[in-house]
């Protein structure tokens, strides 16, 4: 079973399925497809994190770690002296080291079983012969034409050939990123014998080859970034050459019967565990997203949570066993009344001062005081027209036959994150924007560190082996949107598939992780469809509520395995008519 945001990698990942590659293949070419097809939402110049299993050890989940670090001249100093009070959101100035390319390639040299030509030859297909345009596509490029005919003009080069936007289903073709896929076949083939010095090959030709000089190269240009000021970035030949994708041990929570598994702190991840174990505390009517009472409760529970990934989280020492300790989440759960709370709450960690976040509900970058702040809508994707972009991304979920299973979150170097590498057909990421530049937090910018990801796809494991891989896009709601997944399901007995389709909701009473890192306090996000009476019951009770239409929030897809029969579910989500879940 395969399931993704966007049908052409969901039958790509199925291609390989049903031709024998195991789960580990089929994602990999899924996961470059939606290079290729979702561009303004993921590119190889970004990251992506996922978390596995593998057939011979069902009952442990591990995580790819597919972020990279802050380049060694990403400095706050550095950052300062630009004049800059926050990372920018655009610009090459927020790029940290790619990872995606290098992560996808390392899981299919250690867990999968195909050649790396066949496994890209999908990509390398849609982007030399051409795919049909998203509509989204095209908006985003319109939200951000000027910018890319005024100050990014190899941008506009590739996304607006012959000035013009491509209309929402005309063939669109990147021949320069399908020449960069293929140079990097090219390279392996000739790096050895065994298949996996032929995929070390290319992991090398990436990192320290023609791919990582352009990078180097292309960010010694000065250009506009979401600052409204011309910067240099500063990400460097020794900064690729110096990094590898890697592995680590997942962070798990039990709820009702159930392990649930996620990246490490220095990713949002552990903020959806520590929500599961405060709602722990509550009986079954408490966890209904479908009710007042339910929604309500999540909410709150997410407030706090979300406090303490603000004022703890990090790729540093996380005292994350006390913040999943029941005798801290008890303390955390009493906090929860009939009443909505606007107030930024994060605990008390024996021995640590938990960082308090300026809390802005807007802000306007010096440069542009005159030119009013940046609009900011609810939705996906949301882009600014400086280029800024706040939290979205895609996914993809598969499982085979053997019961490897992958949950995988592919984002960053979207097509408006940064100036277009002509020769590479693509650009770098901004992920830094997730980093302060005050000292003293746990997320503080520090070369070498990486910046506490959005990215946070999901396993849940059942009596040692794992029964779901699921995510979503959408930045700091990509936990918040799943959450009533596995409430549903978990605790609800929904189907996957209606779990995805019934309404959902998510809290904006935290500082957002993406740039300009406003909040609004006592906010909550709702679709229409959850009902007038429970979102009139929400207003009562203090939450500051924006109701946005029925079927526009969470993009999650999921896959599921029964270990008792083997039999296999997918799910996608309908919102948008762009996902799509196959199997048989």
């Amino acid at each position: 079973m395969s399931a993704s945001t966007h049908w052409l990698a969901t039958a790509a990942a199925q291609a390989v399925l049903e031709r024998g590659g195991n789960a580990f293949d089929a994602a990999t070419a899924g996961a470059f497809v939606l290079h290729v097809v979702e561009p303004h939402l993921n590119g190889p110049g970004g990251d992506m994190t996922g978390v596995f299993v593998t057939a011979a050890e069902p009952g442990t989940p591990v995580v790819l770690t597919g972020q990279g670090p802050a380049p060694a001249g990403a400095s706050v100093e550095h950052f300062l002296a630009e004049g800059l009070e926050l990372v920018p959101g655009s610009g090459a100035l927020a790029a940290a080291v790619p990872a995606a390319v290098d992560a996808w390639l390392l899981l299919l040299r250690d867990h999968g079983t195909w050649e790396l030509g066949d496994v890209l030859d999908f990509a390398i297909g849609y982007a030399r012969d051409g795919h049909p345009m998203l509509g989204r596509v095209g908006t985003t490029i319109a939200a951000v034409a000027e910018l890319f005919q005024d100050h990014w003009p190899t941008s506009a080069e590739l996304w607006m050939p012959g000035g013009r936007i491509p209309a929402e289903g005309e063939m669109v073709r990147n021949p320069a990123y399908a020449r960069t896929l293929q140079r990097l076949v090219d390279a392996g083939a000739g790096g050895g014998d065994s298949r996996a010095a032929k995929i070390d090959a290319a992991r090398r030709e990436w990192r320290e080859g023609f791919v990582a000089k352009a990078m180097a190269e292309s960010v010694q240009t000065p250009h506009r970034h979401s600052s409204g000021t011309d910067h240099r970035g500063v990400l460097a030949l020794e900064d690729l050459s110096g990094f590898e994708a890697g592995y680590e041990a997942a962070a798990t929570v039990e709820f009702r019967g159930h392990t649930i598994a996620k990246t490490g702190p220095w990713g949002q991840g552990p903020a959806l565990l520590q929500t599961l174990a405060i709602l722990d505390g509550f009986d079954d009517a408490h966890l209904d997203p479908s009710t007042e009472l339910g929604t309500h409760t999540i909410l709150e529970a997410q407030k706090l949570a979300l406090a303490d990934r603000e004022a703890y989280y990090g790729d540093t020492d996380v005292p994350l066993d006390y913040l999943l300790s029941p005798e801290y989440c008890a303390e955390r759960r009493a906090l929860i009344g009939e009443r909505a709370s606007h107030d930024f709450r994060p605990g008390r960690v024996p021995g640590r001062e938990p960082y308090l976040p300026p809390l802005r509900t807007e802000y306007t970058p010096p440069a542009l005081a005159g030119e009013g702040s940046a609009g900011l809508g609810v939705g996906e994707p949301t882009v600014a027209p400086s280029g800024e972009t706040r939290g979205d991304t895609c996914h993809i979920d598969v499982v085979d036959r053997w019961g490897n299973m992958v949950s995988a979150t592919p984002s960053g170097g979207w097509l408006q994150s940064s100036p277009a590498i002509p020769e590479l057909g693509f650009c770098l990421g901004t992920r830094l924007q997730m980093t302060w530049l005050e000292p003293g937090t746990p997320s503080t910018l520090t070369p070498g560190k990486r910046p506490r990801t959005t990215l946070t796809p999901t396993l849940v494991l059942r009596d040692g082996e794992a029964v779901t891989a699921l995510g979503s896009p959408g930045g700091d709601q990509q936990d918040q949107w799943q959450l009533p997944y596995l409430l549903r399901t978990i605790v609800g007995g929904y189907s996957p598939q209606q779990a995805i389709d019934a309404p959902t909701f998510h809290t904006t009473s935290m500082p957002g992780s993406f740039w300009p890192r406003t909040w609004e306090p006592g906010g909550a996000v709702v679709e229409d469809r959850l009902g007038d009476e429970v979102i009139a019951g929400l207003e009562r009770r203090g939450h500051v509520v924006t109701t946005v239409g029925g079927w526009t929030l969470g993009r999650l897809s999921a896959v599921v395995r029964d270990p008792s029969t083997g039999v296999l579910q997918a799910a996608a989500n309908p919102r948008g008519a762009q996902g799509y879940a196959a199997g048989r």
